[in-house]
């Protein structure tokens, strides 16, 4: 992994890596910076955007993402209901309406217009898989 200035760094599972990799580039405007594939399975990914890196990985085949665990758990799939991040990632972005309308165009699910409060614009989405999003133009 390259140096980075983080902190943190948020690790996200996908069942396809590899598509979802694709899918965040174009959807949200990441840049990859990183992919290791082995045996047809991302076993590991980075992505950048700003200053600030993920990464990404299809842990095992086993695994199942939050849209797969909705679908066949249904105390999941109730509590996904709401708009809000029960689990996800927060990006600063620089115009957020710009944003809104590519993620949108892109297919990401929205789950909350645009809006304006204290810290700034926002905006909630999801992903295929079902990670959620949490998109912020600072006041």
């Amino acid at each position: 992994m390259s140096n980075v200035s983080q902190t943190f760094i948020p690790m996200l599972a996908y069942e396809d890596g590899e598509r979802m990799m694709d899918w965040l580039i174009e959807a949200f405007g990441f840049a990859e910076r990183a992919r290791w594939v082995e045996e047809g399975r991302l076993v590991h990914g980075e992505l950048s955007f700003g200053n600030g890196v993920i990464m990404v990985a299809n842990p095992t085949p086993l695994y199942q993402s939050p849209m797969r665990v909705r679908e066949n758990y249904e105390p999941s799939a109730r509590y996904s209901e709401v708009p809000y991040i029960i689990n996800g990632v927060l990006v600063h972005v620089t115009n957020i309406e710009n944003h809104f309308a590519h993620a949108e165009k892109s297919g990401a699910r929205i789950l909350s217009a645009i809006t304006s409060s204290p810290p700034g614009k926002t905006y909630r989405a999801e992903d295929p898989e079902g990670q959620r999003w949490f998109f912020l133009e600072p006041s």
